[in-house]
């Protein structure tokens, strides 16, 4: 059997290159793993200061208010950080023009229910004292503040109940969530209105 004179990969590096070559891959995947964390604060500066501006701006376009962008911008940011381990950074981009966009839709939705709210002609009832009149109308702009800044979710399953009369397992059906779901939603609209009272 004749001996190879070819040497092996690890017999051609010095002994003390060893030691470097392991520091060096070991940094290299930390790094890595750094950069795959949005929760670290100076990959989280990168992504702020990389996409905010393109983001505002996408979120100008749609509303046409620079201080609106600006306060959905941030809030997308703020949802950003909450779910920042569910997220990697190569979806980041995504994740702040879905929520972003998403925030925008949701305050349209708000404001189309406080103005639909606000518009509402007041039945014709019988003529009462002043007083009871200014109260019933007073408790009346209250009630339906406290309906329009409920949660969106909330909201909607108490006025479908209480307005249009459905059934939990109605509202459920149509809302594709389970009767649970809106027991869980009615309690909390029926929470905040008790604080009215």
């Amino acid at each position: 059997m004749a001996e190879s004179h070819v040497m092996s990969y690890e017999s051609r590096i010095p002994p003390f290159a060893h030691q470097r070559i392991i520091l060096y891959l070991s940094g290299s995947l930390h790094r890595r793993a750094m950069m795959n964390d949005v929760c670290k604060e100076d990959v989280y500066r990168q992504l702020f200061l990389g996409l905010s501006e393109r983001l505002r701006n996408y979120l100008y376009y749609h509303c046409g208010d620079a201080s609106q962008a600006e306060d959905l911008t941030q809030e997308a940011f703020l949802r950003l950080w909450e779910y920042c381990r569910k997220v990697p950074p190569e979806k980041a981009k995504a994740f702040l023009y879905r929520v972003g966009y998403n925030l925008f839709l949701d305050g349209i939705k708000h404001q189309k229910v406080v103005l639909k709210f606000r518009n509402q002609p007041a039945e014709e009832k019988a003529v009462e004292s002043p007083e009871f009149e200014y109260e019933t109308r007073e408790f009346e702009a209250r009630l339906w503040d406290t309906i329009a800044a409920m949660p969106e979710n909330s909201r909607v399953v108490f006025l479908m109940n209480r307005l249009d009369g459905m059934t939990y397992r109605e509202i459920a059906e149509l809302l594709e969530i389970s009767v649970k779901a809106v027991e869980k939603r009615m309690k909390g609209a029926l929470e905040v209105v008790r604080g009215l009272v």
